[in-house]
């Protein structure tokens, strides 16, 4: 994607938003099943999984470690696993792309298996942190050569008799803790994480899922989660439900849109996913969830969401590990409400595939909104209102950054416009589509 031509796509203000809006698979659960589906006896049947170019990454860098992996239909996918300790030396580099939870997770999953996997990214994730994720995972008796600050690229040599491992996260990060758990499926004992701020769970469900023991307890030192190594998985059906990170954008449009009524079926409700939604709610959003359900082991439900008028509220730092995906599009949201949005606890969004709390203050006050940031806060001040034109939106390769302007741009004063609309397809390939769907006046530009 860093090699491609930029694609420069604008969204103009339009009509109401009106149908349905089928978002795609679940990202963060997407990886974790065909990881886990890797590391499994026998065959696991996955449903629902996100086609992104993130996604497809985690699969390729699957396969050529050893397990089989097959499409037999649109998001329906089987794969034939290796085990825990079976994945085999890959003949070349393993390029995760743009993905950052891809590469992070992959490492953790390869940490404590004696073999030497060489990991590089694109331009954007080859600046993004590693070492966060290969300090706690030498710990096993991996090794491991970085670049220069512990960037990518990064070759780790899996240690040849892991130790199990008791760490403690420094910041809030599912990555972190996902990466480490990884690695304990192949270390003798208890691995044990713990993390002073929940983080989204879904690699604890999972693990469960196909037959590993975990235990969480709430603890003085927060959260400690318990696994016990070396457990044989059983491959499984998976169910990937809909992305709350995705359902985001079109639920946004919706609310700041005159008019607008969508409908988002299937979302996940998980409770460490479901930060932007309370948000919205505090800010006067008009959101009905019906039909709650479980699917493959996580809590889903069809949300309907419909134009309001919007307050601007404080959001609490120890809410943001379960919205840290949102930010960006919340604070489009926040625009378009009446007075002050502060987002606070949000310092870990300076080193996603941008800085996106620079990002969005730059393309807002370029677009004639008022935005103050601090390291690890940023408060918009919304005026009901999101005047529109100015210069161009500049995206960083960053796809939530893209689709936010773009949304953005449906419900301005004017034409809003983005640089580079490419890195959309690494997490919803279906982004225009969908949203032209619904009414949206939004795409490349001619």
């Amino acid at each position: 994607m860093s090699n491609a031509a930029p694609s420069p796509m604008s969204a103009r203000p339009g009509g109401p938003l009106t149908g349905t809006a089928h978002v795609p698979g679940d990202k963060s659960i997407s990886h974790r099943a065909l990881i886990l589906a890797a590391m499994s006896v026998g065959r696991t049947r996955i449903t629902g999984l996100l086609e992104g170019q993130d996604v497809l990454d985690t699969a390729r860098a699957m396969r050529a470690m050893g397990a089989r992996i097959e499409r037999l239909n649109p998001g329906e996918w089987i794969v034939d696993g290796v085990g825990v300790g079976g994945f085999g030396e890959p003949d070349g580099v393993i390029d995760c792309g743009n993905s950052g939870t891809g590469v992070r997770l992959i490492m953790g999953a390869v940490a404590t298996t004696p073999i030497t996997v060489t990991f590089t990214g694109d331009a954007s994730l080859s600046r993004r942190p590693m070492r966060r994720i290969t300090d706690p995972l030498a710990l096993f008796g991996a090794e491991i050569i970085a670049r220069e600050g512990g960037l990518l690229p990064v070759t780790i040599r899996g240690a040849q008799d892991a130790v199990p491992v008791r760490y403690q996260t420094p910041v809030a990060s599912a990555q972190i803790k996902s990466a480490v758990l990884l690695a304990g499926l192949n270390a003798p004992g208890q691995t044990v994480v713990i993390e002073a701020e929940p983080t989204r769970d879904h690699t604890e469900r999972m693990l469960t899922g196909f037959g590993a023991t975990i235990t969480t307890e709430i603890t003085p030192e927060g959260r400690v989660i318990t696994l016990t190594g070396q457990p044989e998985l059983l491959g499984q059906n998976v169910a990937v439900p809909r992305d709350p990170s995705s359902a985001a954008f079109p639920v946004a449009a919706a609310l700041i849109v005159p008019g607008s009524e969508v409908r988002v079926p299937g979302i996940s409700r998980n409770p460490t996913r479901d930060g932007l939604f309370v948000t919205l709610q505090e800010m006067g959003a008009d959101l009905t969830w019906e039909n709650p359900r479980d699917e493959g082991g996580e809590p889903v439900a069809d949300l309907i969401v419909r134009h309001s008028t919007l307050h601007g509220v404080e959001v609490p730092a120890e809410r943001a590990a379960s919205m840290i995906d949102e930010f960006p599009i919340l604070s489009v949201v926040a625009a378009m409400a009446q007075g002050k949005t502060v987002m606070n606890g949000v310092a870990e969004l300076r080193v996603k595939e941008s800085d996106r709390i620079d990002a969005m203050a730059r393309g807002l006050r370029d677009n004639g909104v008022s935005v103050d940031e601090t390291t690890d806060s940023m408060t918009v001040h919304g005026r009901g209102v999101i005047p529109g034109g100015g210069a161009p939106a500049a995206t960083h390769l960053d796809h939530r950054i893209a689709m936010s302007f773009l949304v953005a741009g449906l419900a301005a004063q004017a034409p809003v416009r983005v640089d580079d609309g490419g890195a959309i397809a690494t997490s919803f390939p279906d982004f225009v589509r969908l949203m032209r769907n619904l009414g949206a006046d939004l795409g490349p530009d001619a």
